[in-house]
């Protein structure tokens, strides 16, 4: 805090998650732009959600963790706790800024599979169709923001990179469809194409 050093700490469970949000509390002031993180937080115990908002720490999530992991998370933390867990809505609630990234090289760098995790709560493959706790999914606009303006204000570079300004690196994809408007299904083949193409 002296020597003015953003602090990013790695928290998966909800434990840890309180802990490093209670030591947070205890040097940050309230609305502070220090910008410090917690990196996944995964399970973030409901009670706990409130530190977010009154110390404005920052939530860095993955969304594709959400896919990987929901066929065996309930047995390993229990149904009590996953309403707590990958709440990526209620994450947003409380400073309105999620960023969003990959975690690779545990998961794939595809935007696109982060796109489709975040928005949709499916595998892209759509083998199951079913949405995974759907109440947390993030909309289009929140989760094309996570992934541009927010991770550059999450990282102090929202002034250089994150949005399409004048002044500002032309840092960008050009898609030849619409991703604010593509069902899943289309956005599912696109996907599984350009996993083909990279084999």
């Amino acid at each position: 805090m002296k020597k003015n050093f953003q602090v990013c700490t790695h928290a998966i469970g909800d434990s840890a998650n309180k802990l490093v949000l209670k030591a947070y509390s205890e040097i940050l002031s309230p609305r502070n732009n220090r910008r410090w993180r917690v990196e996944h937080a995964q399970i973030v115990d409901t009670s706990d959600l409130w530190y977010f908002n009154k110390y404005h720490i920052l939530p860095s999530v993955q969304p594709t963790h959400a896919i990987s992991d929901k066929n065996w998370a309930i047995e390993r933390i229990g149904e009590q706790r996953m309403p707590s867990a990958y709440a990526y809505q209620s994450l947003w609630q409380q400073n309105k800024i999620l960023p969003l990234g990959t975690d690779f090289p545990v998961e794939d760098v595809s935007s696109l599979k982060t796109f489709f995790a975040a928005v949709f709560r499916k595998n892209y493959d759509l083998k199951d169709t079913s949405s995974f706790q759907p109440q947390e999914k993030l909309s289009r606009l929140q989760t094309l923001r996570g992934m541009t303006y927010d991770a550059a204000y999450a990282g102090f570079m929202e002034k250089e990179i994150g949005s399409l300004e004048v002044g500002k690196n032309a840092d960008f994809v050009i898609l030849d469809f619409d991703l604010m408007n593509i069902s899943e299904k289309e956005l599912s083949k696109i996907i599984k194409k350009q996993n083909s193409n990279k084999n």
